[in-house]
Order: C-alpha cells, then structure tokens, then sequence
C-alpha cells in the first residue's frame, strides 16, 4: 500500500463544481470505529482536492475550517468542491466530502491576496530541530486503526507528559499516483492532536472532535509535523483540543478541535 485513498474519477459540471469519487485504503482507517475513516487523513484529501481547484498564483489558503457533520464512513465517497463566494482579493472555497448517501465533513477555506509584508513579519522560524534523529514515542499504540499504524511519532528528551512537542511522520501519499504536496502531508496530520494530548483515558471515556480549524501563519514546509497540542475538558461534556502547529522552520500556524466528552457505557 502506498497511499491513504485511491482516486477512481474527477469530473466538472457546467457550474464550475468538481466532483470527485475516491476509495479509502486501509490506512485511512479511524481509531474510534474500525468501519470510520480518521478525520487527519479525510483533512488530507480534502485540502487535496482544495488545493488543485482553481489556484491563483496571487491568492493562498489563510485558514481551513471542517465541521464533522456525521460518520466518515469507511466506504466510497465523493468530495464535491466550488467557489462560495468569489473576490478580487478574498475568496471563499467550499468542499463537502458525502459517503453512504449522507453529508460527512463540510470544509471552507479562506484564500486570501498575499503581498510583500517582510517588514511586519514576526514568524518564530527559529526551531533548528531534526526529528529524524530524535528517539520513537509509542505513547500513540494505544489507539488503534490503519491511520495510527502508518504513521511514526518521535520526541526529544526533554518531553514530559502533556508538555513538548511530538513530532510525526508517514511515508505514504495521500493519492494513489500523486505526488503529494507539503501542505496536503502536514495538514494531513494535524487532526492527531486529539491523540496525542489526552488528559483522560481513552477506555473509559470517548472525545471525539466535531470539528478542525486550522489557520496558516505560512504554508508548511517539509515532510515533519510537530504538535504542541493541550487537550481541556469543561465540567457539562465540552473539552477543546488546541496546538501550535510546527514544521522544521518553526511555527506556520494553529489549530483547535471542540470536542465532545462522553464516558464511556460498558453495560451496553
């Protein structure tokens, strides 16, 4: 296996919408439900699918916002993507990804008008790690599912529990046949945070996130991702999952998941 999905075909209706039917592989599959596809890797295909739909050299992605609306059924989907509201210098790009008949991810992404702001710039591209060379981290093997498994997780030796970052890493591409780009790996990712933060355990309670938001300082480079995330829980069922999101430049920008809280039933 060399890939998260399989494309089977795209086409494009008079209305400017793209459709595109898509296979998951094994490795896409959930931690949560063997019969669900993991939300990173679903991140992945879509922002797959947002980059290719009419790029404007003078225009990049700001922000991109997924709402779960329901399961992301382990089975054939489609993603159908267009413009929702065109600009000059701002645009808005929607794209909804539906299996088994139902609406699973709604996803907007802001492109915005890019300029030379070199001056007022205050990225921290000062982080001079190599995750390659740092030591594997098994803490994700406690969650299971073809995602997690093809993925590898590495620390430093200054982490402590719920402090530092966890770096991580695939070898796969996100498309059969496609050349992956660097935004579609790393935001393909960025969904692991709800993972790899968690204040309480897994067995005996469930917090899936209903959404991902993520906003881009700058374009993610490279092929590591690092992920300073914190997970909080409020005392009625909401937590929030929030990361500072690195490559091996430094910081490029944020994330933050709501999440529901649920303990878990195990007469039923």
């Amino acid at each position: 296996m060399s890939a998260y999905y399989r494309l089977i075909d795209r086409n494009i209706d008079t209305e400017g919408v793209v459709t595109a039917h898509y296979e998951p592989n094994h490795a896409a599959q959930g931690a949560w439900n063997p019969n669900e596809q993991h939300m990173a890797p679903a991140t992945g295909v879509i922002c797959a699918e947002i980059e290719k739909y009419h790029p404007r050299s003078n225009l990049r992605i700001g922000r991109i916002n997924l709402d779960i609306w329901g399961v992301i059924w382990f089975s054939p989907f489609t993603i159908k993507t267009r413009i929702l509201r065109p600009g000059r210098t701002i645009e808005l790009v929607e794209s909804r990804m539906e299996a088994e008949g139902r609406t699973c991810i709604v996803a907007t992404a802001w492109r915005m008008q890019i300029s030379d702001t070199q001056e007022v710039s205050e990225l921290e591209n000062t982080c001079t790690v190599n995750p390659e060379t740092m030591q594997e981290w098994s803490g994700m093997q406690k969650w299971g599912g073809g995602f997690i498994e093809s993925m590898t997780f590495k620390i430093d030796d200054q982490r402590r529990e719920d402090q530092g970052i966890i770096w991580m890493s695939n070898d796969l591409n996100m498309i059969e046949g496609k050349l992956t780009s660097s935004f579609v790996h790393l935001l393909g990712m960025v969904d692991t945070a709800n993972g790899v933060a968690t204040r309480i355990k897994p067995g005996e309670w469930i917090f899936p996130n209903v959404d991902l938001n993520i906003n881009l300082l700058r374009l993610p480079q490279g092929r590591w991702l690092g992920l300073n995330a914190i997970q909080k829980h409020g005392n009625d069922g909401i937590g929030l999952t929030s990361s500072i999101l690195h490559d091996e430049l430094g910081i490029f920008g944020r994330s933050e998941q709501t999440l529901t809280v649920r303990r878990v039933n195990k007469d039923s």
